[in-house]
Formats: structure tokens, C-alpha cells, sequence
């Protein structure tokens, strides 16, 4: 079974499913048991801003600024450009490929975390959102005087069962729209992380937008990492043959043992998804 070294891996708690979209689930292990997903609910937010565009409430092409209240470190370029007023698009695009937290931060404060939230519920999506902005030092239930509400307890949460359907709504094109489910795996499909599930799928993780001439296959993602935490979503396609996929890992104390024998673990399933779709 494609899931068994995470049952073999007992490093972690697990939430996995993937999906042959024909055939359907291949394989899960608790995939409605919901663990805290890291930067994987910022989809929720390309989602939201994608719906905007799409409905005109939203120029792709408005500039925006970071402001002191938005700054954030860890993940993303915007920190570190000379040039940081960006287009709504380019801003979104920056969260797609390298999971930016500024450029989150900047989107959010734009149209609103409930927006972002109403949408995802909206949706028929109960088990999986974005709590929060993305904060340098979260502290639950503390109350911030820079940002409305308090301090949630994790970035964003999710169910395997759940995102896998997200992954598979997008590309089907049936997450609100065909054109916001286009506009969004456009983003997505320049994810440059490809340290999980998509190790194993042998794609150039700084080129990979179309279909790859060596293999055939192409694809979309989006991870998330924090302390104890990593987490992964995507379609991967070859021809016509699709296979969606989540997998989730949380675990106690951040060490290098228990670090790498998750991410073999999470490589060893994308072998799995690389065989049923190809048989090499």
C-alpha cells in the first residue's frame, strides 16, 4: 500500500489519503483526524483572493505596500526586496512559490482574514482553514494590539480526507469556478518545495510549471513546515491519469532523528504515487 511507511513510521501522528481520480482513494491513515497544517492553509487565502479577482472586487494589478503591522520573518522573498510595492497577482504568486508570510500578511490585511474564512466555509470545507496572520512569535489566546483578535493557536489546521478534496476540486476546476481554480493552481504550480511527498517525483523544483519532458508527469502543491510539523498537498498528472494527495505529520520535540524520518518517510510515498502512475 502507498501509505505504508507511514505506518511504519511511528516518529509521528498521521493524516494521509491519496486518490486515483478514476479509481478513487487508493490509500489513507486517519485521514479525517485533524492536525495542524502550517503554511498548507495559505491556499485558503489564494482561494479567497482568486474569488475577488474573478468577481471584479479585486484588481489583480492594485499595488500594495507592506506596512510595520504586516512584517513577518522565516519563508518568502518580499522580506528581502529592495522593490516591495507588488501587484495583488505578483504578491499571490510570491505565496505560491515560496510560501511567502509577508506577502500573506500584505493579502490579508487587503481583503480581510473573515473573507478569507467565510469563503472557506462557503466552500462546504468544516474540518480545514487559515486561523490566523502569519505571526514571528504566537502566543494563543493573546491578545494582539497590532492586529484585530488574538493569537490563534496554530497558522492554519486540516484533515488528509479534506485537502486531498480540496487538491482534487482545484483541478477539476471546481473550487468556486473553473477561472478561480485555474488562477489558483497557476500559482501553486510554481511551488519551488519540493522536500515531502514531491522529493520523490524527480522535477526541477525551481522549473516545473508545465509538463516535465523527461517524465512525462506535472504537477501542483503547497507545503507547510513548523516545529514538529510538515505537511503536503497536491495533484500530481501524467497524460490523463491524476492523483491527488495529502499528507500530514505532527510530532513532540524537534529533533534531527525524528525530522528526517518523517521526510523519508513522505519521499517514500511520492515512490509510491510515482509507481501507480507510471510503474517505474
Amino acid at each position: 500500500m502507498i501509505l505504508d511507511p507511514l505506518r511504519s513510521c511511528g516518529h509521528a501522528v498521521w493524516s494521509a489519503r491519496v486518490t486515483d481520480f478514476t479509481t478513487g482513494t487508493l490509500d489513507e491513515v486517519d485521514a479525517t483526524q485533524v492536525l495542524p497544517t502550517a503554511s498548507v492553509g495559505k491556499i485558503f487565502a489564494l482561494i479567497a483572493v482568486a474569488d475577488l479577482i474573478e468577481r471584479g472586487a479585486l484588481d489583480p494589478d492594485e499595488r500594495l505596500e507592506p506596512t510595520s503591522d504586516d512584517m513577518v520573518a522565516d519563508s518568502g522573498l518580499l522580506q528581502h526586496l529592495v522593490v516591495q510595492r507588488l501587484a495583488v497577482d505578483d504578491l499571490a504568486r510570491l505565496v505560491g512559490a515560496v510560501s511567502d508570510n509577508l506577502a500573506t500578511n500584505v493579502l490579508l490585511r487587503r481583503i480581510g482574514l473573515s473573507t478569507v474564512q467565510e469563503r472557506t466555509t462557503a466552500l462546504g470545507i468544516t474540518d480545514s482553514a487559515l486561523n490566523d496572520v502569519v505571526r514571528d512569535d504566537r502566543r494563543p489566546g493573546v491578545r494582539d494590539d497590532r492586529r484585530p483578535g488574538v493569537h490563534a493557536a496554530t497558522l492554519s489546521h486540516g484533515t488528509a480526507a479534506e485537502l486531498s478534496r480540496v487538491a482534487e476540486r482545484l483541478d477539476r476546476g471546481g473550487l468556486v469556478s473553473s477561472e478561480v481554480s485555474a488562477r489558483v493552481r497557476g500559482w501553486l504550480a510554481t511551488n519551488t518545495d519540493l522536500s515531502m511527498v514531491a522529493s520523490a517525483l524527480a522535477f526541477d523544483p525551481l522549473a516545473h510549471g508545465g509538463t516535465d519532458r523527461a517524465t512525462g508527469m506535472s504537477m501542483f502543491n503547497k507545503t507547510g513546515t513548523d516545529e514538529g510539523t510538515r505537511a503536503d498537498v497536491g495533484v500530481v498528472r501524467l497524460g490523463d491519469r491524476r492523483v491527488a494527495y495529502a499528507v500530514i505529520a505532527r510530532w513532540g520535540r524537534e529533533d534531527m532523528h525524528s525530522r528526517a524520518a518523517v521526510l523519508d518517510a513522505m519521499r517514500t510515498v511520492g515512490l509510491g504515487i510515482r509507481a501507480h502512475l507510471t510503474g517505474w
